[in-house]
């Protein structure tokens, strides 16, 4: 059990589009800011983080206060907050045309081509679509932009699964679309685990809290059971160590409290289920680790502003089924 599988179990990352790139140098190519397109890509979604991975050739991406971030094959360069970028072989005129989203998804090309003609770069582009609260704790702790090189050994299998899985799709092929939408899933995570790998000794943060041995342990715990009665000193118990250890060394990584960090995931949870699922505020309270419903509405207030029944409405969401009906009877009434 780690922290990271189990936060990853609930973000519920969706892949919403990918698509193949041949560029022949010199060429240049801008990705607009992710929100711009992100209801396009997928109508629910309120958060996009895209990532290119390249197969062949190499290129310069540059992004706004940031130094140019040179990549080459078999590297991915993963953006969580969905900068808008530009991506440029060596020598071309960094004003590149704009990325058109919208043409993508409309006509589907089997792979998108620019450039002049010279030396070739292949990239496997993809976004991701996400819950912004689910995923606040991760893509918080995360850079503007995150490169790993995956061309080894142990990401050999997936780089090749990867590829093939694209080959497969544009073949049209039964379930090609969906073996890539998970294999997507996995290319992401296993630039994640990468980079929480790589992070140097003595940063701080939630990722860098994963890392520690009782922090990790804490927040899986915490993610695997958030209903459970937490308490620092079952929490400290189960990690094996002292309540005293763990409240220094999680503040210190995570900036809170366990409780409190506690309360702020269980209601992360409770605003997934209020916008994505039909459960009455009883059925949701319970499964966030509430014994009432009235307490569950007086914590999600403190952190949302509002009742959770008044966010729901705002959120647009679907009624619970036990509330249409009531709604049906008093019309009928009438």
């Amino acid at each position: 059990m780690d922290a990271l599988s189990e936060v990853l179990k609930v973000l519920q990352f969706k892949s919403a589009i990918f698509f193949k790139a041949n560029f022949s140098a010199p060429w240049c190519l801008a990705s607009p800011q992710a929100d711009a397109v992100a209801r396009q890509v997928d109508a629910r979604s309120e958060r996009l983080l895209f990532y290119h991975f390249f197969v062949d050739g190499s290129c310069t991406v540059k992004l706004d206060g940031l130094p140019p971030v040179r990549v080459q094959a078999g590297d991915i360069i993963l953006f969580p907050h969905g900068d808008a970028h530009t991506m440029a072989s060596s020598g071309a005129d960094t004003r590149g045309p704009l990325l058109d989203v919208q043409t993508l998804l409309r006509d589907r090309p089997d792979e998108l081509r620019l450039g002049g003609g010279g030396e070739s770069t292949r990239i496997i582009c993809g976004y991701l679509s996400c819950d912004p609260i689910l995923c606040r704790p991760l893509l918080s702790a995360l850079p503007r932009v995150v490169t790993v090189k995956l061309r080894d050994e142990r990401a050999d299998w997936l780089e090749r699964s990867f590829v093939y899985a694209v080959a497969e799709a544009a073949a049209t092929e039964p379930g090609g679309e969906g073996v890539l939408a998970k294999l997507s899933e996995v290319l992401v995570v296993e630039t994640l685990r990468r980079y929480i790998s790589c992070m140097p000794e003595g940063q701080t943060g939630w990722l860098a809290g994963l890392r520690d041995r009782a922090v990790g342990q804490c927040l899986a715990l915490m993610h695997e059971k958030p209903a459970q009665a937490w308490t620092l000193e079952s929490l400290a118990r189960a990690a094996g160590t002292s309540r005293s250890v763990l409240a220094e060394k999680f503040t210190h990584y995570v900036g809170q409290s366990p409780i409190q960090y506690l309360a702020k995931w269980r209601m992360a949870i409770a605003s997934n289920l209020l916008r994505r699922s039909a459960s009455s505020l009883m059925q949701i309270a319970l499964e966030v680790g509430y014994e009432t419903d009235a307490a569950f509405s007086r914590a999600f207030k403190r952190e949302f502003g509002m009742p959770p029944a008044s966010w729901r409405r705002v959120q647009g969401a679907e009624a619970p089924p036990e509330l249409n009906d009531a709604k049906r009877s008093a019309r009928s009434t009438r």
